[in-house]
């Protein structure tokens, strides 16, 4: 495993750099985040990932270890490989995803392209945990009701439901019971309505 390079950049593209390292160069694919920080440098280090396929061995370079880290957390989902958290890390910062993500936004990560409902709220529901305990967010927005609904529509739509109907269901839910219902009673009785 290559954990960084450190090198001369001979070669700036959006999409990636060639890094010189000791006579030796490095293509590494990297997001705009990283890119918009390189532009202006002759020099720089880069952390890296490996990735080994059949096919090919590609690098991946993140300007910071917050960015590879998320990185490294989006490809840990099922149906979410390396170009498309490439996409991801390109088109939100990384501020901008750990909030999407502890706050159940899972509009802000569709607006990604490539990204639809059912993978975002993969994304939501598998790392949501993971970013609260690092971060110490708990995704509790200025109302618990906004979050509860939000967990619950992102929990429904990973199990097949229609956003719209989902969204429907869960307002009924709310309507009848309140906001003090548990996360668990609600997707229940919205799947007892689908």
């Amino acid at each position: 495993m290559i954990g960084y390079l450190n090198g001369k950049l001979t070669f700036k593209d959006p999409t990636y750099v060639i890094i010189d390292v000791n006579g030796v160069g490095y293509e590494v694919k990297t997001s705009l985040q990283t890119f918009s920080k390189l532009k202006d440098k002759d020099q720089c280090l880069l952390y890296t990932y490996l990735h080994v396929k059949e096919d090919a061995h590609t690098l991946y370079g993140f300007f910071t270890k917050e960015e590879k880290q998320l990185f490294l957390q989006l490809i840990s989902i099922s149906g979410v490989g390396p170009n498309t958290a490439m996409m991801i890390n390109s088109s939100l910062d990384a501020n901008e995803l750990r909030s999407a993500i502890s706050n159940g936004e899972t509009s802000t990560i569709q607006r990604v392209k490539g990204i639809g409902g059912k993978t975002a709220s993969r994304i939501i529901l598998e790392l949501k945990d993971k970013i609260s305990k690092e971060t110490g967010v708990t995704g509790i927005t200025e109302t618990g009701r906004s979050s509860l609904r939000e967990e619950a529509l992102a929990a429904l739509m990973t199990l097949g439901i229609n956003q719209n109907v989902a969204n429907k269901s869960i307002a009924n839910v709310l309507r009848e019971h309140g906001s003090d219902i548990s996360l668990e009673d609600l997707i229940k009785l919205v799947l007892k309505q689908s």
